[in-house]
């Protein structure tokens, strides 16, 4: 074995080794990223039923502020107009959970889906690592036959050669 061709070999080696290493280290750099993603999603939904106890805390000062001040004004409660300002405020209270669920919910299924795509694109760089790597050894393959080609060690195609020379012939250079 030549100099020339031990080092095709080792720098190919090293180069797939390096291509591997960097596709792995690609998917999980994504992969973590995934990983905060789907944290960051259980964090907004935690956060929505924060949201909602403090709005409940609210909520039932005001309706009891609301209840002192109609017994004040001498206005009998659960009757009448006081009955139909608490129940409106019953039905806004409701519409305003739901809001605050609805939109965490929203917000956690797009952090979701960035933590998808996320794996999606880990998977893509393993993948194009592993191309990369079977180009390297192509490669090194194509340079080692071509490398042994001149000295005898090995058959050389004369298809390959037959079909080159016939498809250069045929092409105005």
């Amino acid at each position: 074995m030549g100099f020339a061709t031990a080092f095709t070999i080792g720098t190919s080696l090293m180069q797939y080794q390096a291509q591997g290493a960097i596709g792995k280290y690609n998917q999980d750099a994504n992969n973590r990223t995934a990983a905060v993603l789907d944290n960051q999603a259980v964090q907004i939904e935690q956060k929505a039923e924060f949201d909602i106890a403090q709005f409940n805390k609210t909520y039932q000062k005001v309706k009891g502020e609301t209840t002192v001040a109609l017994a004040k004004s001498g206005v009998q409660v659960g009757t009448g107009s006081a009955y139909n300002v608490a129940l409106s405020n019953a039905i806004e209270k409701r519409l305003q959970e739901n809001l605050i669920r609805y939109n965490s919910q929203v917000a956690a299924a797009n952090k979701r889906e960035e933590a998808s795509f996320a794996r999606i694109k880990g998977n893509i760089a393993r993948q194009e690592a592993r191309l990369a790597q079977i180009g390297t050894i192509a490669r090194a393959g194509t340079t080692l036959l071509t490398l042994n080609s001149g000295t005898g060690t090995s058959p050389k195609s004369t298809v390959y050669s037959d079909a080159n020379y016939s498809f250069t012939r045929g092409r105005n250079f």
